[in-house]
């Protein structure tokens, strides 16, 4: 049936005083059919209007007169219907590179642009026609997250093995001339698009300002499943430092040319290559945060704060605080200033993918089986704070396993922290944030 399914409707809502009940359907405004979340939004920003509905055999009309930018109290079961596949194959695809018996969720590859004004998802763009270009510049759909590589597009055909691939350029264009803003990565290949090639790329994307606001440097991720796939090599510390010097210098022209640095690397090319971070103001809003651009510059300035209020004794406690192999030089400090205070041990324990393999070194994809085997290693601890982007849905590891399960096999409490604040607190220590402290 076309339209939204109607999942639940708000108590007291507009849609509850339409007498409006879960399994009826929204099918259309001013006789537009409505085909996901997006259209039903665009529809109601424009003020006046008559929307269809459907229940069994029974289609009835209600006019809304006046804007309703936050919807009319409707929840819907499927707001975005059947979710774009990418129609890719990237040489560097994590996707590929899972072992098998993961959750179904997990080897979906998805490539909607919807989802990335939506959710703030990386796309390709290779499976956006012109109408969708157009449908992106006519409801504003701004921002848009985009997976670019590379320019050339011979090259980004090759990477993404995809012979659409090489639009970007136009799609980009077109995009900007439209007004809609772009925050775009490169996923760094070594041997494939660094080099001449990232400088072209990079040249490109900024020569797009202001629409193009940010361009994100990514070190390419290889799991240890990679057999049948095409031969990739990591970046190493020599060729993370040569990235972060051509940074810099794009960095400084862009200043010149723009007032904006425009172009970021990941936390990764830092400590891989044992450089300091930069300042925060040097990431000019955090652009890409959740792409792990400035997590770590975060990280460091929260604890700061946090370090200052730190009290100089505590109940006694014996912690463990689990991170990955890549962070542990981050997370190291922070360990080592917690047993200064008088009546705490806290150990850092920072775990080696095995699931993944050695190439995989950040916590993010840590897994409840790696964890628990390190645990067992040392001895019993009363707390064990795992790393936040660890988890989803707050207690499920990427493997299937869940802080319930750690928590059984270790015989001791164990919590998630995203940050220092619930770092300490997870050590008992209650440090109260100033009512000066701006977060941004």
């Amino acid at each position: 049936m076309k339209g939204l399914r109607i999942e639940a409707v708000e108590p007291g809502s507009t849609a509850h005083r339409w007498d409006l009940q879960s399994g009826d359907y929204l099918t259309a405004v001013n006789g537009e059919v409505v085909s996901d979340i997006l259209d039903y939004y665009y529809s109601l920003s424009e003020g006046k209007a008559v929307i269809s509905f459907r229940r069994g055999n029974l289609e009835w009309n209600v006019s809304l007169t006046g804007n309703a930018p936050s919807g009319l109290g409707l929840r819907f079961s499927r707001p975005f219907g059947r979710i774009r596949r990418c129609n890719n194959r990237c040489v560097f695809c994590f996707v590929d590179q899972q072992p098998p018996g993961l959750r179904p969720s997990l080897n979906f590859k998805d490539d909607d642009y919807r989802l990335s004004f939506w959710e703030g998802n990386f796309v390709t763009l290779t499976n956006c026609t012109r109408s969708d270009l157009n449908r992106i510049i006519t409801q504003r759909l701004s921002p848009l997250y985009v997976s670019v590589h590379a320019t050339r597009p011979g090259l980004r055909a090759e990477i993404m093995r995809n012979p659409k691939a090489g639009k970007i350029h136009e799609q980009l264009r077109t995009l900007a001339g439209g007004g809609i803003t772009l925050h775009t990565q490169v996923v760094l290949c070594p041997g494939w698009n660094d080099g001449e090639e990232l400088s072209r790329t990079v040249t490109d994307l900024t020569g797009l300002y202001p629409a193009v606001r940010s361009v994100a440097l990514v070190p390419v991720g290889l799991t240890k499943h990679r057999e049948g796939l095409q031969p990739l090599k990591g970046v190493t510390a020599v060729e993370a430092e040569t990235v972060l010097a051509f940074l810099e210098a794009a960095q400084k022209k862009n200043m010149r040319r723009f007032g904006a640095r425009l172009v970021y690397a990941t936390d990764e090319f830092y400590l891989l290559a044992g450089k300091p971070f930069p300042p925060a103001k040097e990431y000019e809003g955090f652009p890409q945060l959740e792409n792990g651009v400035g997590l770590a510059r975060r990280f460091i300035d929260a604890w700061r704060r946090v370090e200052k209020r730190l009290p100089p004794a505590a109940a006694p406690k014996r912690a463990v605080v689990v991170t990955g192999t890549l962070a542990q030089a981050l997370v190291r400090p922070v360990v080592e200033r917690l047993n200064l205070i008088e009546g705490l041990e806290v150990e850092i324990l920072a775990v080696a993918n095995r699931f993944f393999g050695p190439g995989v070194t950040v916590a993010g994809l840590l897994t409840g089986a790696d964890v628990q085997q390190a645990l067992a290693e040392i001895h019993r601890p009363e707390v064990i704070i795992i790393p936040s982007p660890a988890l989803c849905e707050g207690t499920l590891f990427l493997d299937g396993a869940t802080v319930e399960e750690i928590e059984a096999a270790a015989g001791c409490q164990v919590l998630a922290a995203s940050g220092p604040q619930e770092l300490v607190r997870a050590m008992g220590l209650n440090v109260q944030r100033p009512t000066c402290d701006v977060r941004r």
